[in-house]
């Protein structure tokens, strides 16, 4: 298939869900959808796209509620020469099914898969000639394998990709060298997706968007998945550079800056800032708070406990910081070096305390079973630790050996996953490992009992209307958190 450079139509694709099943989430990339997200690295790929001067489009067939036969019209009438895919674990069977999809109505087509997913599970996402991985870090492969399209060419030696060769066997192409200087990457085309409405329950003012300003995180835990990008960049660079993590790119303060201007003059209201590590330096954080804080922005971050200071909680409550997620796993000293963490119960504590003092509320990230050395008490020692500190909210999930990291290794060579390998599996629901003293059942029934105790506690709910603008915000949380709250045993 040719076609005219400038006139290539590109369309990135979510898809309905093919089963009763929910959704998966993108941008976390672990759990199902809880409230939907607006997937800001796929739409920093199709910038990219779009300064090259094709006709790129975007169809969300999740968050404008069209189901399966709204897909079949749409795919008997549309004449997109590529269909872009951004897959993860849990959505591996429905992009599958899509494409197959695709392949009926419009076989001369091209499917590029990106996202940790392919990046993994390379072989099942090849089926066909016109299948391409594009693995790790995308925007600059995307860029090249679409160029290729357009001028009817092989991919030879594209960096980053893998193919099936003319004998129908998996080709995996040298990797791609990560980018460096996220500045010269565009802004996200955020104009595709005006059509649809994003919120964020934990910023409650619209309209809401996310930003990234820097990639990856130096540190170790051996459980982590912290991104959807950072994993798949993650994965690639294990893979093919002896093991090793990635090193951490950063938009320079000025470039951040620069977007939350022109957000502002769009008229957004809230920014929830997907960087695994947001507060990096209190150099780097002061410029971007005062541009928060000028534009009067609700916005929210994810930060370790270490590097909340006395002064940067200070500025954080200063400049509207309205949720800061740690990332806390456990409140067990034993169970925090085991996973090498590199906090101390202590550091955390010290952290939320000032974060409280500034009136920044505090998000608490827990994860169950993240070590053979948890236990029922050690579990109800943590989450009633988190009920004492005040925090503001509580994620609970059970933590999955995915593939890729150090703790899959650990669990498939002593045989505590159930099964013996990882199967996708919502982690906000259910376990599929089992340890000798605690079992993935008594795990389920945990963090059911916890998620329970914790949002349905007079101070929370009071605390949590005082902050909702319009009934229509307070209806998708108090939907998100029916969500937190169903219990099903499988």
């Amino acid at each position: 298939m040719q076609a005219l450079f400038g006139m290539m139509k590109i369309t990135f694709l979510i898809p309905p869900v093919f089963t009763k099943e929910r959704p998966a989430e993108r941008t976390a990339g672990c759990t199902t959808m809880v409230y939907p997200m607006a997937n800001i690295y796929e739409l920093t790929v199709a910038a990219v796209l779009e300064q090259e001067g094709y006709t790129v489009c975007y169809e969300d067939f999740i968050s404008t509620k069209r189901g399966v036969e709204a897909f079949q019209s749409f795919l008997q009438t549309d004449n997109s020469a590529v269909y872009v895919f951004w897959s993860v674990n849990l959505s591996i069977r429905n992009d599958l099914e899509a494409s197959e999809r695709i392949r009926r109505f419009l076989p001369q087509a091209y499917i590029v898969y990106l996202g940790p997913a392919p990046t993994f599970y390379v072989k099942e996402f090849l089926q066909h000639s016109r299948q391409v991985v594009v693995r790790g870090e995308p925007e600059m492969t995307v860029k090249e394998v679409c160029r290729y399209i357009a001028d009817g060419r092989a991919f030879g030696e594209v960096k980053g990709i893998s193919v099936l060769d003319s004998g129908g066997a998996v080709r995996n192409n040298p990797s791609r060298e990560l980018l460096k200087d996220l500045d010269t990457l565009p802004f996200p085309a955020r104009h595709l997706i005006n059509k649809h409405y994003f919120s964020n329950p934990k910023l409650k003012r619209s309209p809401y968007t996310a930003m990234v300003t820097s990639r990856n995180c130096p540190f170790h835990c051996i459980y982590c998945v912290p991104s959807s990008l950072t994993f798949a960049r993650e994965l690639e660079n294990r893979a093919y550079n002896g093991g090793k993590k990635p090193f951490v790119s950063m938009r320079t303060p000025e470039n951040v800056v620069a977007e939350i201007d022109l957000l502002a003059a769009e008229g957004y209201k809230a920014i929830g800032f997907l960087d695994d590590n947001f507060i990096i330096t209190e150099k780097r954080l002061l410029p971007i708070a005062e541009a928060l804080k000028r534009h009067g922005i609700s916005w929210g971050c994810q930060a370790r406990a270490d590097a909340i200071t006395e002064k940067i909680a200070a500025v954080l409550g200063e400049s509207g910081c309205k949720y800061v997620d740690v990332g806390v796993e456990s409140f067990n000293n034993e169970i925090l070096a085991y996973i090498k963490k590199g906090l101390t119960r202590t550091q955390i504590i010290e952290a939320i305390d000032r974060l409280n003092r500034h009136k920044v509320p505090v998000k608490l990230n827990i994860l169950i079973g993240t070590s053979p050395l948890e236990t029922k008490e050690t579990i109800r020692e943590t989450l009633d630790t988190a009920i004492r500190l005040k925090a503001d909210q509580v994620m609970i999930n059970i933590v999955a050996p995915f593939p890729g990291t150090e703790f899959y290794t650990l669990a498939k060579e002593n045989r505590w996953i159930i099964g013996g390998d990882y199967v996708p599996t919502d982690v906000q629901h259910h376990s599929i490992l089992s340890y000798p003293n605690l079992t993935g059942k008594e795990m389920e029934r945990l963090l059911f009992r916890h998620n329970l105790k914790f949002f349905t506690r007079p101070r929370f709910i009071v605390s949590q209307l005082r902050r909702f603008s319009s009934f229509s915000e307070f209806w998708k949380a108090a939907k998100a958190l029916k969500n937190k709250l169903t219990y099903s045993e499988r």
